[in-house]
């Protein structure tokens, strides 16, 4: 698990040193205070270190091999023009440094690059292991009307969509676990699958279907799309990307969801978090916020530990401000608003 992120100069941000929840970690902001940059470089960073453990699992991490991984990684999921563009920008030369650390001291890592740079990254401290599981980031659009064909279109064809898709893309299309690990993630699937009334099914040409008792298949595009959202985590669930540990990044869950939906998605979140996945979340939504807030209360999610996060803008970039709850945090931005529309509608009562 990710104990501590700390930054300096990354983009929107001066200076931040972030400590982690073993469970679930919610980022609040605006948009345009970093919400996807904080959780788009940590993605990159433990999906690297995946990704060239499965290609040099018989050997250590290497800084050349390191390097070259988390520039190509940065560039393609976070698509700046050049590396350099992520350094906060001001007059003259500046330098970002990114620290990692981990439950793990063996994968603890740290790199640095310049506003100068173009795919250049410096590894400062080389980690001495690999992360033994790739992280799951989940975009903010439903990824399984896109899927059939999307892999190899992407891979032979420049399109227009950071790497996260094309990740979980493949994520998504990894066979179904078999044996104990079955049974284990039938346990977790079943109040999912009861939520979206079936079964998440992919047929022999690459398409995702959901199987309803008495009604057969239905295409996806012609579910809701927060049943789609719903079904990504259960695909992932029983292939075991999401299951035994593990990192799910979800920007922005909410997103064109109707209030009983994000219910469900906040649900749906709480119970990977019971099954030992580290969440993170960005939001800028007060109703999925109040409902987390509302599940940690149940005896079922009493044990399980967050943090917040709340993103403020300032006269020197982002600040960060976090607490173990809602309450520890002096401004969200979010509740300001809606005590402001509140203070308008009854001042509009008033006149009336």
């Amino acid at each position: 698990m990710l104990k501590r992120y700390k930054i300096k100069n990354l983009t929107a941000f001066q200076a931040a040193d972030l400590r982690f929840s073993p469970d679930l970690n919610v980022v609040i902001g605006e948009n345009g205070t970093g919400k996807s940059h904080l959780l788009k470089t940590i993605y990159s960073v433990i999906a690297v270190s995946a990704e060239q453990g499965r290609r040099y699992k018989d050997e250590a991490p290497t800084k050349t091999v390191l390097q070259k991984a988390f520039a190509d990684k940065f560039m393609h999921v976070l698509r700046p023009e050049s590396l350099g563009r992520l350094a906060r920008r001001k007059q003259g030369k500046e330098r970002c440094e990114l620290v990692f650390e981990f439950d793990e001291s063996e994968l603890d890592c740290s790199l640095a690059f310049s506003t100068g740079s173009k795919t250049e990254v410096q590894v400062e401290k080389v980690p001495t292991a690999w992360h033994r599981k790739s992280p799951v980031f989940l975009p903010t659009r439903e990824l399984m009307t896109l899927y059939p064909g999307f892999v190899s279109l992407y891979e032979s064809r420049y399109l227009e969509f950071e790497e996260t898709y094309r990740d979980t893309c493949l994520l998504l299309g990894q066979p179904t676990l078999k044996g104990a690990r079955e049974k284990k993630a039938a346990r977790l699937l079943k109040p999912l699958e009861q939520a979206i009334g079936g079964k998440v099914e992919l047929d022999k040409n690459g398409r995702f279907y959901l199987k309803i008792p008495g009604q057969g298949r239905m295409e996806m595009p012609l579910v809701a799309e927060g049943l789609c959202k719903l079904a990504m985590v259960i695909r992932l669930v029983s292939t075991g990307s999401l299951l035994d540990k593990g990192y799910l990044f979800w920007d922005e869950p909410e997103s064109n969801l109707n209030p009983r939906l994000i219910r469900l998605i906040a649900r749906a979140i709480m119970e990977l978090c019971q099954h030992g996945i580290q969440v993170f979340v960005a939001t800028h939504s007060l109703f999925l916020l109040r409902e987390f807030e509302i599940l940690s209360m149940e005896r079922n999610f009493s044990r399980l530990q967050s943090r917040y996060f709340a993103l403020v803008a300032g006269d020197n970039g982002v600040d960060v401000e976090q607490g173990s709850a809602v309450e520890d945090l002096e401004t969200i931005v979010l509740l300001d608003e809606e005590l402001h529309q509140s203070d308008r509608y009854m001042d509009m009562e008033s006149q009336a």
